[in-house]
């Protein structure tokens, strides 16, 4: 048997279980894990400038692509606190990624010694296992559990700590005689697929509701299949954004308090049976239960036993992985179609998209400054069907789910559940590293940049590009604007006179000459008209330089974008779209 440090053994175990790149940042109680990747190779590592950027660069790498799991790795104490953001994240959303953390010696892990802390009774509650490996030997062992878990089940991330000396101790280890453990993945029974199948026939306007489960289980092609041989119209949650084309005809639009259509969200109010696969009825997608559910029955598919009933009470509940329940539910659907009995959903999917043609909002705004809104139409015109959006929260996030268009899984690449400011440019270059190839826009309001934006420096120093559009009006403006209801207006002005920056205009910190300052390049637009050809040439300076590029847009300071507490209570601030002009980068997909 070969003899290796717990560490060597370690990094082969990570190779064995597919992981090609590492984020992170040494330290003392980490470097042997460091020697062993640099003696054993196989592993790219990425340096971030925070710990917690690193454990979102990990997040991003996951979500970027089916079977991805990514590694994030610091040292003892604040390290491990650090990516504890990440793990929560990570953990509402069921993103697996892997956090290895270093540790003081065993020996003095009761002794208050320096950066010691019981990091995995810190992390418990967000992962799927956290564990201080007090046995060198246990190492192996530790990590086959940690991809089983993070595989099994509800995706979702682990913690492994290592103690300083249980990393240099030898151990018996052969990686030629590792192998991964299977993976368990609930399934439905055809029986549960053809009650649900049945309570859908007797309906006459049923909805299939798509969360992030479809996208997780790699089943979107699925979902498409089975939507299109009932002809039942789909409405993806913000995390399944994607899983149907957002031009596919049976697209009905997304439903909620924020990130919704109003086509969505009045398809959803004239349904009357919904069938929800891999999703958590998050609330700013219900918004009050008595309306989202009155008149409608309901059938919940999810991965996770303790969803079903956790919001509410479905007629039928089936624990199931969203791809082996969507494999019944095609087949299910095949024999209806075959035998001559599937309902004919013609009329009601047709009243769907002439919603969609008719409910829409406006971009289209020529005025100084620039309105919010014409960005995004900007952006519908710049970037094709391949492009991969990544945001996370804020007024710009919000409209931007509003206006932009996404056509396939993966390219709105979201933190859903947790919504952490600074997510955006770490979670980018996560993505940007697993997809190299890929074009990849990220959305961030100024706020958002701000938190994280020395990460912007690990894309330049490791040539990896990708555009980032910043909407700037110098507010916390998502903040602002629930402050109305507290007829306040107040800490959330980030607007200030920059001694060195006069050209901003009082917006504050010139982010131009901030990312710059870390290797990047950066175009700063005023008008309008200026946006699409900035958006070219950062295309052109990505290409050429290899490195992230920024678009910022100054906005006029105050917009309330369309947002209520209940789905038939919408506030619309704006504007709406009265003609084509006013919208014309909108997917109408009215008949006639």
């Amino acid at each position: 048997m070969a003899r290796m440090t717990a560490a060597q053994a370690a990094v082969e175990i990570l190779k064995r279980e597919g992981t090609t790149h590492v984020f992170g940042l040494p330290g003392a109680a980490i470097n042997p894990f460091y020697s062993a990747m640099r003696t054993n190779g196989g592993l790219t590592h990425v340096l971030a400038r925070h710990v917690e950027g690193a454990s979102h660069m990990a997040e991003g790498f996951t979500r970027a692509r089916a079977g991805n799991i990514g590694v994030c790795v610091g040292t003892s104490g604040p390290a491990g606190t650090d990516m504890i953001t990440g793990l929560y994240s990570a953990s509402a959303d069921s993103i697996p990624i892997l956090c290895i953390t270093g540790q003081a010696p065993v020996a003095k892990l009761h002794k208050e010694d320096f950066q010691a802390v019981d990091i995995a009774s810190i992390a418990a509650p967000l992962t799927k296992m956290a564990m201080t490996v007090l046995e060198p030997a246990q190492v192996p062992g530790a990590f086959q559990q940690a991809f089983h878990l993070m595989r099994s089940g509800r995706p979702g991330p682990v913690l492994i700590d290592l103690p300083i000396d249980v990393q240099m101790a030898e151990i018996e280890f052969d990686p030629e005689m590792y192998e991964p453990l299977p993976v368990y993945k609930p399934s439905a029974t055809r029986a549960q697929i053809d009650k649900a199948v049945e309570l859908l026939q007797a309906a006459e306007r049923p909805l299939i509701v798509a969360g992030g489960g479809v996208i997780n289980a790699d089943a979107s092609e699925l979902l498409v299949e089975f939507a299109q041989l009932t002809g039942v119209p789909v409405v993806p949650t913000l995390m399944g954004w994607g899983s149907i084309p957002d031009d596919h005809p049976l697209m009905a639009g997304m439903v909620g308090l924020q990130t919704s259509h109003r086509y969505g969200n009045a398809t959803l109010l004239e349904s009357d049976f919904v069938l929800g696969i891999g999703n958590r009825w998050a609330n700013r997608h219900t918004g009050g239960l008595d309306t989202y559910t009155r008149g409608r029955t309901f059938v919940h598919v999810d991965i996770e036993p303790t969803q079903i009933g956790r919001v509410f009470a479905p007629r039928l509940g089936i624990v199931s992985d969203a791809k082996p329940a969507l494999e019944l539910f095609v087949q299910a659907a095949r024999e209806l179609r075959a035998a001559g009995v599937l309902r004919d959903r013609g009329d009601w999917a047709d009243s769907c998209r002439q919603r969609k043609g008719a409910l829409l909002r406006r971009t289209h705004f020529d005025q100084m400054p620039v309105k919010p809104q014409r960005v995004y139409e900007e952006m519908n015109k710049a970037f094709g069907r391949d492009t991969r959006y990544v945001s996370t929260i804020g007024l710009s996030q919000i409209q931007a789910a509003q206006l932009l268009h996404v056509y396939r899984p993966r390219h709105w690449i979201n933190a859903g559940q947790a919504g952490p400011l600074g997510w955006t440019v770490p979670a980018a270059l996560g993505v940007a590293t697993a997809e190299p190839d890929a074009t990849v826009v990220a959305l961030s309001g100024d706020y958002d940049f701000q938190f994280m934006i020395e990460e912007l420096a690990v894309g330049a120093q490791f040539r990896i590009p990708y555009l980032h559009v910043v909407v700037n009006n110098a507010y916390l403006g998502l903040i602002r604007q629930a402050q109305r209801g507290f007829d306040m207006d107040y800490c959330v002005q980030l607007s200030f006179d920059n001694i060195n920056a006069p050209e901003v205009g009082g917006y504050g910190v010139d982010h131009v000459k901030v990312a710059e300052g870390l290797g990047c390049k950066a175009i700063r637009v005023f008008e309008p008209d200026r946006i699409a050809p900035a958006l070219e040439e950062a295309k052109k300076l990505m290409a050429e330089h290899r490195v992230p590029v920024v678009v910022e847009v100054i906005l006029e300071r105050v917009t309330n974008v369309s947002m209520g507490t209940e789905l038939d209570n919408i506030t619309e601030f704006e504007e709406l779209a009265t003609s084509p002009g006013h919208a014309p980068t909108a997917l109408r997909m009215a008949q006639g």
